[in-house]
């Protein structure tokens, strides 16, 4: 919005010149999405803890010390939503469609995660929307999503291809299956950050380290100097995404100050859901599809840690882990939540690292 208002005044003041940097406006998006958590955050929390009363429900069987949190608010991701979404609105170039897309996936699964989240207020146990109602809608929202990408890119090369990290100009052509392959990378990575977010501050760090990453690799790949220079795809219009990502890490920095343990307010799945939804969507956008699995690869190892529980136990009546998801698995070894915690954000900063590594090593 400001892009539209100020950056036209350019020439009468040269100040307002700055609205048309992409730089600018992400680190202006950054500090409003961060004020705006500061600034609301606290009577939100009041109004969810006096909505929800005794909070969100904490599974019978899991680790006795989250019993001590019995009271917390939940559905705290609206904090993030609103702040993510206005920020956003504010600081981009509202012609552009890819920011558009992705604002738009968001919501939608945040709106899925909130009904979610409600139903396990109101039925007071762990027990949301069906697992497969919830799919389907995630699968529905993701599916529009990459028609909708697949049609801004027109006659591109490689739109429906994914390209391999550490390689010069590897595409794996898809064609048609590529629309599956980009549902169940939105799919997935929604529901690999709601997997996570099970201790406090653990899934909000490593959205916010991939935001950073995503943010200055959709700045990259929508400039044609900096993409053609690292041989990457340049996607035009994709640096707009920038000003998304660091909203998001403002609005993860903000929530982050009151998810901080003890945890004032959980993200719940209206949070969880959005945020790997986003990234996903990001991550097809700007065809790093691969390179989100390695800078998220906390997210994996998290997911995978219960696919492993899952199919041992049905297959032979045993668990490989002493619980899933994973950060449950080392509380029942005797690790302290904020050990846990602190040791899986230094394995999502290196994996960070490895992950922009791919740019130059090609």
């Amino acid at each position: 919005m400001l892009f539209h208002l100020l950056s036209p005044w350019g020439q009468t003041f040269i100040g307002f010149n700055l609205f048309r940097y992409l730089t600018f406006r992400t680190g202006g998006a950054m500090l409003t999405a961060l004020a705006i958590c500061f600034i609301f955050g606290p009577p939100l929390i009041r109004w969810l803890r006096a909505k929800q009363g005794e909070g969100q429900p904490i599974r019978e069987n899991g680790p006795e010390t989250h019993f001590k949190k019995k009271g917390t608010p939940t559905m705290g991701g609206l904090m993030i939503l609103v702040a993510v979404i206005f920020s956003t609105l504010l600081w981009m170039n509202l012609a552009n469609i890819y920011t558009w897309i992705v604002i738009l996936v968001t919501t939608g699964f945040g709106l899925v995660g909130f009904a979610d989240d409600y139903q396990k207020l109101t039925r007071r146990n762990t027990n949301g929307l069906p697992r497969k109602v919830r799919l389907i809608i995630q699968a529905l929202i993701a599916s529009i999503a990459t028609f909708a990408i697949i049609d801004m890119a027109g006659n591109a090369p490689h739109a429906t291809s994914i390209a391999l990290p550490f390689f010069k100009n590897f595409w794996i052509p898809l064609g048609g299956l590529f629309i599956a392959f980009a549902v169940f990378v939105i799919v997935g990575a929604s529901n690999a950050v709601n997997l996570t977010d099970g201790l406090d501050g653990l899934a909000t760090v490593p959205v916010l380290i991939v935001a950073l990453c995503f943010g200055l690799i959709s700045y990259l790949a929508g400039n044609a100097v900096f993409s053609n220079y690292l041989q990457i795809l340049h996607v035009p219009g994709a640096g707009e995404l920038a000003v998304f990502c660091g909203a998001l890490v403002g609005a993860c920095l903000g929530f982050l100050w009151f998810n901080a343990p003890p945890a004032q307010v959980f993200m719940g799945d209206t949070g969880s859901l959005a945020l790997g939804s986003s990234l996903g969507v990001i991550s097809i956008i700007i065809k790093h599809e691969i390179v989100l699995a390695i800078i998220g690869g906390l997210f994996v190892m998290e997911t995978v840690s219960v696919i492993i529980q899952v199919a041992s136990f049905k297959l032979t009546g045993k668990r490989v882990f002493k619980m899933a998801p994973l950060h449950h698995h080392f509380e029942k070894l005797g690790w302290s939540e904020p050990t846990v915690v602190i040791r899986f954000w230094i394995i999502a900063c290196v994996l960070a690292l490895i992950g922009m590594s791919t740019l130059k090593l090609r």
